[in-house]
């Protein structure tokens, strides 16, 4: 049985996935990154599924690496050329990726995350060169955090560590998601809970809306 469905997570494809992506009209370049990753067998990432897509179907994306200029490609394909559903690295499989002399400040952060109750993962630059071994990493690269909090209290603590630490550099940033697998940016959380907003942008597996009230919270799980 297929778990739910959530942004953020890893997929594996079966060689009549990879066939069936290869099959889309792409560049060189995309047709080389792409041949690669299938001779790999590495993953690709659950993405916003749109309306017009098929029951059958599900949207994936490549964020490819610096060799491939961080072209961003996204696909379609047969939900039932999926082999496995896996997460992107926990937050202290990165620290061999950050400098030295963070790692303190680092692995603080990230027991007091895991003493809240957070579920941390990290995507973006870190987690895709943690996941391939490939450069993805830049001067600028932010550490981008999906924080899954069961409760509002949890993510209250959870955007107050954050806010707090000692830990400065890389620039933090990422998503609060909540059981039911709605997120939002933590900053914006933040934000929004001090007052200094009246909305805020609500990510869904299906869409993305601006809210005002808290019924996004008590949404169910979508599949």
């Amino acid at each position: 049985m297929m778990p739910s469905l959530r942004r953020h997570q890893l997929v594996g494809l079966s060689p009549t996935g990879w066939a069936a992506i290869q099959r889309y009209s792409c560049d060189i370049q995309a047709q080389t990154c792409l041949a690669f990753w299938a001779e790999k067998g590495l993953p690709l990432v659950v993405t916003r599924q749109h309306s017009g897509l098929s029951k059958d179907q599900i949207a994936l994306g490549l964020p490819a690496p610096l060799q491939w200029e961080r072209r961003r490609l996204a696909f379609e394909v047969p939900i039932n050329s999926l082999l496995f559903f896996g997460e992107f690295p926990s937050a202290t499989d990165i620290c061999p990726l950050l400098p030295p002399a963070t790692h303190s400040s680092w692995l603080a952060l990230t027991d007091c995350l895991d003493a809240v109750g957070a579920d941390v993962r990290v995507y973006g630059s870190y987690g895709w060169q943690s996941v391939t071994g490939l450069d993805y990493l830049h001067p600028c690269s932010d550490l981008d955090l999906r924080l899954l909090v069961p409760n509002i209290a949890a993510a209250h603590q959870v955007v107050t560590a954050l806010f707090t630490a000692s830990f400065t550099s890389p620039r933090l940033d990422g998503e609060l998601m909540f059981p039911n697998g709605n997120a939002v940016a933590w900053r914006e959380w933040h934000a929004w809970q001090s007052g200094r907003t009246d909305r805020i942008l609500v990510k869904r597996l299906r869409g993305a809306t601006l809210e005002s009230g808290q019924l996004w919270l008590l949404e169910p799980i979508l599949c």
